[in-house]
């Protein structure tokens, strides 16, 4: 017997399957009810896995910890970690400093490993000063997990003392992940495709951040010797025309001394639609003001290194956006991913680093929790009740979130139901994150199904 595709409908569907029944999003399946904290090491939460004959695969990762031997935590540092090893018991097996180096941490796993046969090693820092550790107790046969920072921090101030020590972070991430494995996160080994994708974007974010910074001084700078001409090329100050005339031209004078013919000329091959019309905005502008306010000389010298160290920023990001998309299309996921209106290759890739295939949540709403879509309730007594959007979870993924909705506004069913948000009486923005939160929705039974977007409604009948 085969089995029909399953087709993931629009904002306002869900899965369909053969015999055009409603499947639910998500199937958990759990070794029993506990009543205890320590009842808690023997429970395996599992996710089904539907999708299509020949879709993507899903992976499925659990952290059971019922065999485990010793838990080993890591507080880890850029020279040194403080390892603290913690048995099922709770007696204390290890604890010391540890260099950053793989001979010794190699020694210290192996020698666990051989005494207890079965090393649980936990981090709370998966990424930068935490990769070397992480990567040594995969080969050396080591189980690994994560224990989120914030987490870590809640689970401390359970013991008793106020010390904040590295010893005592080490012990607190090891008895946590004996006493309290459902606070753990797995860590996937990550394939070459996501890794790179990974660090790529990462530096793609820095770049955005440091043309955000240079943006703002060089509109600062002409806002302070000339507001009117900073009112027009202000706005645009990232446009190629705009950065290779500050280049050349650092001020007022400069500018006016070139004259229109010359600045044309100068701008038309990278604006020629606008080159005419902005050099005659300038002129206007340049004519509002006839005193010279102190400072412009200086200015005069910043001016075109910022412009120059702009336009060397934007041309990185060109070049990283092109790697970005092929690394984007090499992923299974891609095209799952790009199948829905308004998520671009930033966007999708931000998505596919930081959700994958969306096996590490157990339902959408804790994907929209995670990503901070989810609005929290304030509510005390009578007379504080109310919902507001959420000021935790992970900007980066909201981020995408948010500017894959506003793009998606010129889709159909996306501008359907965010106007249906603002007949509510909801503004621009709380639509927009509304719009963001049912797309997580959509999204996650796409990533969960391997299934394409479809705008069509579910059936209903």
């Amino acid at each position: 017997m085969t089995e029909s595709p399953c087709r993931v409908h629009g904002l306002g569907g869900g899965v369909t399957g053969s015999g055009g029944t409603d499947r639910p999003l998500i199937r958990d399946m759990t070794t029993g009810f506990f009543a205890g904290r320590e009842a808690l090491r023997n429970v395996d939460v599992a996710i089904g896995a539907v999708g299509r004959p020949g879709g993507y695969d899903r992976r499925v990762h659990v952290i059971d910890t019922s065999e485990i031997g010793v838990f080993l935590g890591l507080d880890v540092g850029k020279g040194e970690h403080h390892a603290t090893a913690v048995t099922p018991a709770g007696k204390k097996a290890f604890d010391k400093r540890l260099p950053n180096s793989e001979p010794k941490l190699r020694e210290v796993f192996g020698k666990l490993k051989t005494k207890h046969n079965t090393v649980l090693v936990v981090v709370d820092q998966p990424a930068s000063i935490g990769a070397l550790p992480l990567a040594v107790a995969r080969d050396t046969g080591c189980q690994v997990a994560y224990l989120p920072g914030l987490t870590m921090r809640r689970i401390a101030d359970l013991y008793p003392g106020e010390a904040k020590t590295d010893a005592r972070d080490a012990f607190v991430i090891a008895d946590a992940a004996r006493s309290m494995p459902h606070t753990l996160r797995s860590i996937e080994l990550e394939d070459e495709t996501i890794a790179e994708l990974e660090m790529i974007v990462g530096f793609d974010d820095d770049l955005a951040g440091e043309a955000t910074r240079i943006s703002n001084r060089l509109r600062g700078l002409l806002t302070q010797i000339h507001p009117s001409l900073e009112r027009v090329l202000g706005p645009r100050v990232q446009h190629p025309a705009v950065l290779k005339l500050l280049d050349q031209f650092g001020s007022p004078a400069q500018i006016r001394k070139a004259g229109r013919r010359q600045l044309i000329n100068l701008m038309r091959p990278k604006a020629p639609r606008m080159a005419e019309r902005l050099v005659e905005d300038i002129f206007t502008a340049l004519d509002e003001q006839t005193v010279i306010v102190p400072g412009t000389d200086a200015a005069a010298l910043i001016v075109p290194s910022l412009a120059s160290s702009l336009t060397s920023v934007i041309d990185q990001r060109k070049l990283l956006a092109a790697r970005i998309e092929e690394l984007l299309e090499a992923h299974p996921l891609s095209q799952v991913l790009t199948s829905m209106p308004g998520i671009g290759v930033r966007t999708g890739a931000r998505i596919l680093i930081d959700v994958g295939d969306g096996s590490s949540f157990p339902s959408a709403a804790h994907l929209a929790a995670y990503a901070g879509l989810a609005p929290a309730t304030r509510s005390s007594g009578s007379s504080i009740r109310g919902e507001q959007p959420s000021r935790r979870g992970h900007k980066q993924l909201k981020r995408a979130f948010f500017l894959s909705a506003f793009a998606a506004l010129a889709e159909p069913a996306s501008r359907t139901y965010y106007d249906k948000k603002i007949a509510q009486g909801k503004h621009h923005t709380q639509a927009l994150l509304c719009l963001a939160r049912r797309r997580a929705d959509v999204l996650f039974a796409m990533l969960r199904d391997g299934t394409f977007y479809d705008p069509k409604p579910a059936p209903t009948g």
